[in-house]
């Protein structure tokens, strides 16, 4: 009489341990993407951990509160905007550099600024400002002088049009339709406040 052996079960093969910087990196990934589907309240460190698969105990060790966790997973995800464009007329450049900021507002981790932003209350949101000015105003800010000060070499530009309030007109209209209006800025969108806001802003007096 043949007796038949039991069939083995799949090979369960053991998740590596992750460390150091790879663990980090999962767990700020997971605070990401908790938050570009639940939202700012609806983010736990618990549901972070579970989303990253480590212990809550991993992300407890390395950030206190969900404030630091999310402020460090948006500076870690933010897109860089290090360079400005240099197409050879102000009106293409600023096009460009519009659509750079766009890209990085609506990016996943753009998402999730946006998402707190929108629901922070006032004391809350005053942990996000220095994230929200280092990841997003500030290096289009930057940008924009440089593409102002080429339009003024060019002479295609006013020659005092280099100062704080035209070079923040661009990242303030695109914060207050995206919060206000909740905007996607379309290219349509862009191309309408180059030509009808900061080209005008821009041109030499008497054109």
């Amino acid at each position: 009489m043949v007796t038949s052996r039991p069939t083995a079960g799949p090979v369960r093969t053991a998740t590596p341990r992750r460390r150091g910087a790879v663990l980090e990196r999962a767990i700020l990934d997971a605070a990401l993407e908790m938050l570009s589907t639940v939202g700012w309240s609806g983010l736990t460190m618990e549901g972070v951990a579970a989303v990253a698969q480590t212990g809550k105990a991993a992300v407890y060790r390395r950030w206190s509160s969900k404030e630091d966790l999310v402020a460090d997973a948006l500076q870690a995800g933010l897109p860089r905007l290090e360079e400005a464009p240099d197409l050879g007329n102000v009106r293409d450049d600023l096009l460009a550099l519009c659509r750079q900021a766009r890209d990085a507002m609506f990016s996943r981790p753009g998402f999730a600024l946006r998402s707190v932003i929108h629901e922070c209350d006032h004391m809350q949101v005053e942990r996000f400002h220095g994230v929200i000015f280092e990841g997003v105003v500030g290096p289009t800010t930057r940008l924009m002088s440089q593409v102002v000060t080429r339009g003024i070499e060019r002479g295609d530009v006013r020659a005092d049009a280099a100062n704080g309030y035209v070079l923040d007109a661009v990242p303030a209209m695109m914060m207050y339709r995206s919060k206000i209006s909740a905007s996607e800025w379309s290219d349509g969108d862009i191309a309408e406040m180059v030509d009808q806001l900061m080209l005008p802003l821009l041109s030499p007096r008497g054109v």
